[in-house]
């Protein structure tokens, strides 16, 4: 009689490297997206150009008010009218204190400007600063 021999019995394990391979490949995915995405849900503003900028300082609390070349006015994001601006910092800022960054278009009219920080005066801001982008 004859015997065919035993097979031996591989166990089940876990395969680490294709699953790294794939971890990498989602690391990368999202890296990518998100470098490539998060920069358009910003608002196209060409800021003004300064020799000396100073870096932005992390704040607790912190809105960005951007004017656009049109002259709209957008409070954290949101297109809020002039006359509702001053409404919408206290909102925003409640009892705490806020830094006010500025972000406006290089073309834009220095009258709205003025009229952004007559509305940052009238919420009880102190003061707010320019957002620009160094010269080459």
């Amino acid at each position: 009689m004859r015997s065919f021999p035993q097979r031996k019995q591989r166990q089940a394990r876990i395969e680490i490297i294709p699953m790294i391979d794939v971890m990498m490949f989602l690391l990368v995915f999202f890296v990518l997206i998100s470098t490539n995405v998060l920069p358009a849900l910003g608002l196209n503003v060409a800021l003004p150009g300064s020799a000396q900028p100073d870096p932005i300082k992390d704040e607790p609390l912190r809105i960005t008010l951007t004017v656009d070349k049109d002259g709209a006015v957008y409070v954290d994001g949101q297109a809020t009218p002039m006359a509702d601006v001053a409404g919408r910092l206290k909102t925003l800022a409640g009892v705490k204190q806020a830094k006010v960054i500025i972000a406006g278009d290089g073309s834009s009219n220095l009258q709205t400007l003025v009229e952004v920080l007559d509305q940052l005066k009238s919420a009880g801001m102190p003061a707010a600063s320019i957002v620009t982008k160094r010269q080459t």
